[in-house]
């Protein structure tokens, strides 16, 4: 089983209160986002977030009306000193899997975990595996 997390992505108009409206309708059903990425261009928002119950989310946001694209990303421990992050990145690059995009857990513990949309998933996990990195799966939801 690959240790991966679920990231669901949202279309919104880029207009006040869209974001207001998606965490809204989380909080009232008990869903908690633990790490999110907003993008923009032009009229249009792309929310990509990791919530604690990813089903209960999906279903929340179908409900709401939403279009929900559903995607297995990484969910890595990255080394909290300076030169941390190549800790992550390097290992990636000699593998040839490029990173698209990475955001951080939001959540504490005292670590310090970054989330990572790649373009080749399982090359990506094996590279970081092999160099002791830890990846977190549904463990990461309760944290």
């Amino acid at each position: 089983m690959m240790k991966t997390v679920k990231q669901l992505s949202v279309s919104l108009p880029n207009k006040p209160g869209m974001l207001s409206k998606v965490s809204d309708v989380m909080g009232v059903n008990g869903i908690n986002i633990i790490g999110l990425y907003v993008r923009t261009t032009g009229d249009e928002g792309i929310l990509s977030f990791v919530a604690n119950d990813p089903e209960r989310a999906l279903n929340v946001l179908k409900i709401a009306g939403h279009e929900v694209k559903e995607e297995q990303i990484i969910a890595c421990e990255t080394p909290h000193h300076p030169g941390g992050l190549n800790a992550i990145l390097k290992p990636l690059k000699e593998a040839g899997v490029n990173v698209e995009y990475l955001y951080s857990y939001l959540g504490s513990g005292g670590h310090t975990v970054l989330l990572l949309g790649i373009d080749k998933l399982q090359e990506g996990i094996n590279a970081l595996e092999r160099n002791w990195i830890r990846l977190y799966g549904s463990e990461l939801y309760s944290m």
